[in-house]
């Protein structure tokens, strides 16, 4: 359970007055790591979307701090782009209360405490890729919308040299009423617009 949801909690049952959480909620909104970074631990309260530590051009150390001080403030942290000697790094420095998810093909890696639980929110994504070379980023989009709390439907290799193959998977995503569908179409830019 994160801090806030303690605080609400708390408020609920009468501990806690609610000007005494409104000033602990405020306080909370930004987690600094040192001179390091500042963590928005509110953006998931705000928008919707979870704050996400990208990896790319941070050493391990850096990560792993910024990481664990988000794993505290939130019960979750959720590290982008991150490479294999991260990952062995980040895991050796993990509390072993922790649960560590790996995405390899997505690069994404997710460390969550016991007590963290992800709620359905009921959104509904598709992801669809023109081709085979798009799933790296079609599984990051997927990682991040399931830890959004979304529903995922995806279909790959489904591009317009073989449009046959689009067809089936559009059609369940329109019957299962989806939000949204993400095309990624990196080396042919015709899958957007026949989607669209």
């Amino acid at each position: 359970m994160s801090r806030r949801k303690h605080i609400l909690e708390q408020v609920s049952k009468g501990n806690l007055k609610v000007e005494e959480a409104e000033r602990i909620l405020r306080a909370l909104a930004i987690e600094e790591v040192g001179e390091l970074a500042k963590i928005d631990i509110g953006r998931d309260i705000r928008k919707g979307i979870p704050e996400v530590i990208l990896a790319e051009g941070k050493n391990s150390q850096d990560i792993i701090k910024i990481s664990l001080k988000m794993l505290k403030s939130e019960g979750r942290a959720i590290i982008s782009r991150v490479k294999k000697e991260d990952i062995d790094a980040i895991k050796r420095a993990s509390p072993k209360n922790v649960r560590v998810d790996i995405y390899e093909q997505a690069r994404i890696m997710i460390l969550k405490s016991n007590k963290f639980l992800q709620e359905k929110t009921g959104g509904k994504i598709g992801i669809l890729t023109a081709g085979t070379c798009d799933i790296p980023i079609a599984e990051e989009a997927k990682v991040i919308a399931e830890e959004m709390g979304c529903d995922v439907f995806v279909a790959y290799d489904v591009g317009v040299a073989g449009i046959h193959r689009l067809i089936p998977p559009l059609k369940r995503m329109i019957e299962e009423d989806v939000d949204v569908i993400i095309v990624i179409a990196g080396r042919e830019g015709a899958l957007p617009t026949v989607v669209a």
